[in-house]
């Protein structure tokens, strides 16, 4: 079996750069550098349901922003499959054997899940916490073993996800022997990337906090975003000394800037580890950081929003990208269910004289 890598993410609002660094530029470094095989990205919009199970509306608008944010930032339909998880029914079926495999107190105690449970206040008031919302780990676990994806770029954050898939794999090919492919996690090369902050200082971007940068991010509100990012406050005056440790400005600056950005932009400095200096010393300025942090997000961001409106230009053309790569996917995780179910002894319908002796065995057996 060749390399194959899936990820995906759910359409409950447009991509942002957490997303990008956290990764989206692996994925484009995935298809640029041709090695995988096969490279698989699903826009889960069932999954997307599990905390918007009220407003079907908003998941099936969103799969459109999702689809326009990945060809704005390069991802090439001709290199990889994008899909639609909700019309890939194999995806369910699957979920549901593995659900066998997993224990509640297993669940409860995923990081991931316990920390976007708080998030979404399921524990608070009468509502409680939705069990399709619980399982998502078991959810994910069947997407990536559908795809028999051996490699699946994703941030940090999703690491008790990935550990999670794994037990249910080894568990499945213990029982039913070796039938799925364990997954891999790759994250991202840069350490600083591993977790964009929000431009609040919160340690995660989130469309659900409001405190995110889209990739589609108008130029004036980006501008807005960016001069009232979280700095260090108590770095009151230019003179006083500021801390770079937690500072959104130079948590971006880690990740998006470049030498060549100082000589285009601010000249005052060859590099990154100047400018920090100055900073830790007094007599360099929160505005001025910004202004500098502006101009590079503004550089990337425009080539996002001119390839994006391309696209939107040609919107038949995206919606036969989403049918042809969700029908090859529907085949793809077909078949991986039918082997899966050959394993487990339930492919009762594959041939119907090899059943007719089983059954007369057993007869014969029981009397």
């Amino acid at each position: 079996m060749g390399k194959i890598s899936l990820t995906g993410d759910r359409p409950t609002g447009k991509l942002h750069l957490g997303h990008y660094v956290g990764s989206l530029m692996n994925r484009l470094s995935l298809q640029n550098d041709k090695t995988f095989d096969e490279i698989y990205i699903m826009i889960a919009d069932s999954q997307g349901l599990t905390d918007n199970f009220d407003n079907p509306k908003k998941v099936r608008d969103n799969i459109i922003q999702v689809t326009l944010d990945y060809l704005s930032i390069g991802l090439d339909p001709d290199r990889v499959t994008i899909c639609v998880q909700s019309a890939l029914p194999a995806l369910t079926e699957l979920t549901f054997y593995y659900m066998n495999l997993v224990t509640v107190p297993r669940l409860e105690r995923n990081p991931t899940v316990k920390n976007e449970i708080q998030l979404r206040g399921f524990n608070d008031g009468e509502g409680g916490l939705p069990v399709g919302f619980f399982t998502y780990p078991i959810s994910q676990a069947a997407d990536i073993t559908a795809f028999d994806a051996n490699v699946v770029p994703v941030g940090e954050d999703q690491k008790p996800m990935l550990e999670q898939c794994r037990e249910i794999v080894h568990k499945f090919n213990t029982i039913y022997g070796e039938t799925l492919v364990e997954p891999q996690i790759m994250l991202p090369k840069d350490k600083n990337a591993t977790r964009l902050k929000g431009i609040d200082g919160k340690e995660k971007m989130s469309k659900s906090l409001n405190n995110a940068i889209y990739l589609s991010e108008p130029a004036d509100s980006l501008k807005t975003k960016v001069m009232s990012m979280y700095t260090d406050e108590n770095h009151i005056n230019v003179s006083d000394p500021g801390k770079v440790e937690g500072n959104v400005v130079f948590n971006f600056l880690d990740v998006f800037s470049e030498d060549r950005h100082f000589d285009e932009y601010l000249k005052d400095y060859k590099n990154l580890d100047e400018m920090k200096e100055h900073y830790r010393k007094g007599g360099l300025g929160d505005v001025k950081c910004k202004k500098f942090l502006l101009a590079i997000l503004e550089e990337k961001i425009s080539k996002f929003r001119d390839e994006r409106k391309k696209w939107e230009d040609n919107l038949s053309d995206v919606y036969d990208i989403l049918y042809e790569g969700t029908k090859k996917a529907k085949e793809k995780t077909y078949a991986t269910c039918e082997r899966v179910k050959k394993a487990m002894k339930m492919d009762y319908f594959a041939d119907k004289k090899i059943m007719i002796d089983e059954w007369r065995s057993y007869i014969v057996e029981k009397g």
